[in-house]
């Protein structure tokens, strides 16, 4: 901040130089001030200090800001037998049908911040905060399915055939599918202890991540999963990145060509189209996923060897012809954990649990 004398001289050299014939802007800019701080200067108040910085300086009070009496007024009228389960949005058309003009929307909104009632007005359930799903993570095969209930479209508008898929978390392998004309736990709980069976799941070597949909929720469906020792996992409602591998599944086999362009005709035509697509999806698609091996591949730990030579075949190829490579070859190292909805630090700690 410029010291009052030197402020003095300095008008009074502007002044002179003025006076002699120079500009107000060329002469300010030669001694490195703007036009503006000297018109400042150049105010009475002005010597007293510069009141940019001084605490002196009174916050200015709108004109046309509400009076306490209109403030409380206001605030009485938002919390009347009338208006107190509606917000300023639904109020002030309210009140100009009644021809009555009190503040502004943003006023109402306002007032209602400053005292404290910027929330739910009315007597009702509370918002429920869900937690994300634990965390879960596969190192084999058979220890995660996710799965989930799709819909194929029909012949007759409006209906539709179910497909409940069951995915393999760590080979990505359908481990399980089935087409019904009907959501229903019951089908679903048969579905889960056929593939349990073909499988070889034993008791507490299995969780099976879901959505919140009710064949999933229903009690037979709980009471089968309970009896076959299978720990439960289910996605926020409304999340679908809760169960992103289903998703994925579903995207990866509507979008292939052989879905028909017209509707399903029956139960059986959707049927046959899902079992060639769950088997072109498991023995030929290289899966990005999981190295560019197939599910099968993968859930038979085949995978291993094959990105080991797969490593090896570009190793020779670099050998050969180094100038086609700037810095490392192609990673095809294996993916060892798949994780499920992982925390920050899951990575880490499953690491550490398997060295």
């Amino acid at each position: 901040m410029i010291a009052l004398d030197m402020r003095l001289q300095l008008l009074a050299l502007l002044t002179e130089a003025c006076k002699a014939g120079a500009r107000w802007a060329r002469a300010c800019a030669l001694i490195g001030l703007s036009v503006r701080t000297v018109q400042r200067w150049q105010r009475p108040q002005a010597t007293g200090g510069d009141l940019r910085a001084s605490d002196q300086r009174k916050p200015c009070t709108p004109r046309n800001q509400l009076s306490e009496a209109e403030r409380l007024a206001a605030l009485e009228l938002l919390n009347s037998e009338e208006f107190k389960n509606l917000p300023p949005s639904q109020i002030v058309p309210r009140l100009a049908d009644q021809g009555r003009y009190v503040a502004s929307e943003s006023t109402l909104y306002r007032l209602m911040r400053q005292s404290g009632q910027l929330t739910h007005r009315r007597v009702e359930r509370a918002p429920q905060k869900r937690s994300k799903p634990r965390a879960l993570a596969a190192v084999e095969p058979d220890q995660i399915y996710c799965w989930d209930i799709t819909y194929l479209p029909t012949a007759v508008r409006g209906s539709y055939f179910y497909l409940y898929l069951f995915v393999d978390l760590f080979s990505r392998k359908v481990v399980g599918w089935q087409v019904y004309d009907r959501e229903s736990t019951e089908q679903a709980s048969a579905l889960m202890q056929d593939i349990c069976q073909r499988q070889g799941i034993e008791p507490g070597q299995l969780s099976v991540h879901s959505d919140n949909g009710s064949p999933m929720r229903g009690e037979t469906m709980l009471a089968t999963l309970q009896r076959l020792g299978i720990a439960p996992s289910r996605s926020r409602p409304g999340v679908s990145n809760d169960n992103p591998y289903s998703e994925s599944l579903f995207r990866t086999l509507k979008y292939r060509p052989e879905l028909p362009v017209k509707p399903f005709a029956d139960l059986l035509q959707a049927r046959r189209w899902v079992g060639k697509l769950v088997d072109w999806y498991n023995q030929e698609h290289r899966h990005s996923g999981i190295g560019f091996v197939t599910p099968d591949q993968r859930h038979s730990l085949l995978d291993g060897a094959l990105l080991q030579a797969r490593h090896e075949v570009y190793e020779a190829a670099q050998r050969r012809n180094p100038s086609r490579w700037s810095r490392n070859t192609r990673d095809w190292s294996r993916r060892d954990i798949v994780h499920l909805n992982p925390d920050k630090s899951s990575e880490e700690d499953v690491l550490k649990k398997t060295h």
